[in-house]
């Protein structure tokens, strides 16, 4: 074994270490997700079945690794062919929504983000999160090819490519009314820009300026003249409710603001140990999906949510690391888009539970309850493990490198 050889293997042993350890981590917040919905079902006041919901909630997750595992056994080559036909389908999806969208949740919601046949409802944009992140991977190895990036036209065109791409979703968002789903795609599109060859006295620019219009935005929907001025570019009534339900949540009236005064009751409570399961729970309404991380501060308390957060913080960590000890530039960038998928989806459900962040719908990965989400979840780590392993046998040994 060549020098060349032993440096292949140490790189791909570190890979399959990374890798088990990612799937460890998927494992325990799939076990904490379980076990928070039950007790979430539990003490509802709504006629739901704990055990049911629990058991729907363990079906996702084994849809979601089945599809995981699927994914193992595509190539780089074949994610990246792929990758226009994912986007397109997921687009087919959205222009769907506008249409055949459910009246019911619309009502409840506000958003045109579900489809519902019976008691099954189904949310494409959760499915697209990891489509686009594939797209946008294939975006930037694409303009590799035409050369490095040693002036502002280079810089420039990557940019363009990848905003005529995320354009479409983002209009389809404002018309089905997600805009916490935008800032997820938003989110995802700046951190996949930052690690992309464009260079750093271009990105900062592009930073200041779309900073610069998050803080205008911030000023304008904290402020009663400011909501005026955006209720006529399209925002609704409901969006600046939960503005102003997060501003003072304990002054509000609407369900929104009692829901998040809840929420903030509920984690309170917990002190640093938290109260166990079997004390009588805070009511939280629709705990079970978006404030379900108040059923981990009630019970299990401070120590509880650090516990949380330093998994979540470690799947992170071993996301990126992987992605970078595998040398391949796909990889990196496809890893980078899951990785701040996840991690804001975690930080501004968090924030919204505790009231650090307007309420937003947004779920907590692995954990929340629902279907599409959890679906969405497994495809990010399918994305990261297949584009990590040549092949699915890599996983589970060491490639054949002796003579």
């Amino acid at each position: 074994m060549n020098n060349r050889e032993l440096g292949r293997w140490q790189e791909h042993k570190h890979i399959g270490d990374y890798g088990w350890g990612i799937i460890l981590c998927v494992i325990i917040l799939c076990c904490i997700g379980m076990w928070a919905v039950y007790y979430a079902c539990l003490h509802d006041l709504k006629v739901i079945d704990p055990v049911r919901t629990t058991m729907m909630q363990c079906l996702w997750y084994l849809v979601g690794a089945l599809i995981a595992t699927t994914m193992l056994h595509l190539s780089e080559k074949q994610l990246m062919q792929w990758a226009p036909i994912g986007y397109s389908i997921g687009m087919l999806l959205l222009i769907l929504l506008l249409v055949f969208y459910s009246r019911e949740y619309y009502v409840q919601t506000g958003a045109k983000s579900w489809f519902a046949i019976g008691t099954l409802t189904f949310q494409p944009v959760e499915v697209m999160k990891p489509l686009y992140i594939l797209m946008m991977g294939r975006l930037i190895v694409q303009d590799q090819q035409w050369g490095p990036h040693n002036n502002f036209n280079a810089d420039w065109r990557l940019t363009r490519r990848l905003v005529i791409y995320t354009f479409p979703i983002i209009v389809a968002l404002k018309i089905i009314n997600d805009f916490g789903t935008t800032l997820v795609f938003l989110t995802i599109f700046i951190g996949m820009l930052i690690v992309s060859p464009c260079r750093f006295s271009f990105l900062w620019r592009v930073l200041l300026v779309a900073g610069s219009i998050g803080v205008v935005l911030i000023l304008l929907a904290t402020s009663s003249t400011g909501q005026s001025l955006l209720s006529h570019i399209g925002f609704k009534l409901y969006q600046f409710d939960r503005i102003n339900t997060w501003l003072n949540p304990s002054n509000g009236v609407s369900d929104q603001s009692y829901q998040l005064w809840q929420s903030m009751r509920a984690v309170g409570v917990g002190g640093l140990t938290g109260n166990g399961v079997t004390h009588n729970a805070v009511y939280v309404p629709v705990r079970e999906s978006d404030m379900i991380f108040s059923v981990v501060g009630e019970t299990t308390g401070f120590i509880g949510c650090s516990v949380l957060l330093i998994v979540y913080m470690y799947l992170f960590y071993l996301i990126f690391r992987s992605a970078f000890a595998s040398r391949r530039r796909f990889y990196v960038y496809v890893s980078t888009g899951v990785a701040v998928m996840l991690a804001f989806h975690m930080f501004e459900n968090i924030g919204m539970t505790i009231g650090l962040l307007p309420l937003t719908g947004i779920p907590l990965p692995f954990v929340s309850q629902g279907g599409s989400a959890i679906i969405g979840d497994f495809m990010g780590v399918g994305l990261v493990l297949a584009t990590q392993y040549p092949n699915v046998r890599s996983i589970f040994s060491v490639p054949r490198i002796f003579h």
